[in-house]
């Protein structure tokens, strides 16, 4: 990742579960670091992300990526790139959420990560969320990275992911949260992760995944 940033391309990383964040980010960030820049994080999941292996119930990597991203967990993780933490908290925002473990709920109180749980867009809607979650990613960043876990959708909308979580995002609120995000022009990367086609209906979630990725086109 840092290579092709380092080439002037543009990151579009497309992959298997979550935890190749860590990479991903550690990349964008380190390539930012060398000119003296910060990047902001926003991550779409139904899933905080936030574990640690003292945390995490089952110890799964795919569970601690963000923590990672923010320094805390397993430092083979936290240090992968020439910046710690990879990203500030202030910077970092995540959407769509409607799936904490109990400690997990701790952590994301003491880190202070800006966390868009479902109950917020319903009540708020995606436009007026997304306002501020833009705002945050972009406070005195060189712009931002999108970490883009497809089961932040509803299951009806993308039934090919391994840890499925009802009453998620519709593909409308997903258009309009892509949408938003390509009208900033700050899009400095972005990964689609959780793509499952073992567990995929006729390739539904791939082809939600590819039809969202081109309502980014602008950037």
């Amino acid at each position: 990742v840092r290579g092709a940033m380092d080439g002037g391309r543009f990151p579009f990383v497309v992959g298997g579960d979550h935890s190749i964040a860590c990479g991903t980010v550690a990349g964008i960030s380190s390539h930012h670091a060398a000119r003296d820049e910060r990047i902001g994080l926003l991550w779409y999941d139904a899933h905080g992300d936030m574990n640690t292996p003292d945390s995490s119930p089952s110890g799964n990597i795919h569970g601690m990526p963000l923590a990672a991203c923010i320094g805390r967990g397993l430092e083979e993780l936290t240090h992968l790139g020439d910046r710690f933490p990879m990203v500030d908290t202030r910077n970092t925002v995540v959407v769509g959420v409607r799936s904490l473990d109990e400690r997990e709920r701790e952590i994301v109180q003491e880190t202070g990560v800006r966390v868009f749980t479902m109950r917020d867009i319903d009540i708020r809607g995606m436009h007026d969320v997304m306002q501020e979650a833009l705002e945050l990613v972009n406070d005195g960043t060189a712009g931002f990275h999108l970490s883009f876990d497809v089961d932040g959708a509803d299951p009806s909308v993308a039934p090919g992911v391994g840890t499925p979580v009802p009453g998620g995002l519709d593909f409308r609120e997903s258009h309009l949260f892509m949408e938003m995000v390509a009208e900033t022009d700050r899009l400095v990367g972005l990964e689609i992760t959780e793509i499952n086609p073992i567990l995929d209906e006729r390739n539904r979630t791939a082809q939600v995944a590819v039809d969202l990725a081109l309502s980014d086109r602008k950037s």
